[in-house]
């Protein structure tokens, strides 16, 4: 059975990618924390797929570089979800460095660095990589601007590999979708009333049932009522 990798895959968003896509593949869970991990690929079992989980920190070069030297990456992968974020909201003014670093390194060099490793894989057939971007990568927000230039550098990066593969079997698709109501803003006062927003399900379920046609998915947040 053909793989689908997907980081951040412990939680919200990739949890519920991780279920849907295991009716048609073998899911690949990468995320840092070991028990997410393992309770997401429950939950995928529970629903009849196939599983199984790294424990990977997209941040660090070496564990990316590690855990591609394994079997479980090396072959039959025709999906990679690049899924894991992070962010940090407020006023340019006080935003520190290690905030920044963190975002860009989560966001951005994950992302490259992760491509990178597994693209002779990729290369070898039809497959697709999947950018999670947000709608932060579309335009400027307010106290939002290391945010935004991280997922605009993500853009940028996709954008460029669509072009760059447009004549093979490789695929490129950037997904742009508004906040959804899950963990990522525990512990921030940036959105006052996370109940207006789509659930991660809903936007999984977008997001499956349009990436194998279109280059380009965009799903705004629900609108307050």
């Amino acid at each position: 059975m053909k793989k689908a990798i997907i980081t951040g895959g412990g939680t919200g968003l990739g949890k519920e990618l991780g279920k849907l896509l295991s009716k048609e593949y073998h899911i690949v869970l990468l995320g840092r924390t070991k028990q997410k991990l393992e309770e997401a690929a429950i939950e995928i079992k529970q629903e009849g797929g196939d599983v199984s989980y790294a424990v990977l920190d997209v941040r660090s070069p070496l564990e990316i570089e590690q855990v591609c030297s394994t079997e479980l990456l090396q072959n039959d992968i025709e999906l990679l979800i690049h899924n894991a974020g992070v962010g940090y909201f407020g006023p340019l003014t006080e935003a520190n460095d290690e905030d920044l670093e963190t975002m860009f390194e989560t966001n951005v060099l994950g992302p490259i660095r992760l491509t990178k490793a597994i693209l002779p894989h990729l290369e070898k057939g039809n497959s697709t990589i999947l950018n999670i971007i947000s709608t932060a990568g579309l335009k400027g927000k307010k106290n939002e601007s290391l945010y935004v230039a991280s997922k605009f550098a993500l853009r940028g990066f996709g954008e460029s590999l669509q072009k760059e593969y447009e004549e093979s079997g490789l695929r490129v698709v950037n997904a742009y979708m508004g906040g959804m109501d899950t963990p990522f803003w525990d512990g921030s006062d940036h959105i006052s009333n996370r109940s207006r927003l789509r659930s991660p399900r809903e936007v999984a379920e977008i997001i499956v049932e349009q990436y194998p046609s279109k280059d380009e998915i965009v799903i705004e947040s629900k609108k307050a009522t």
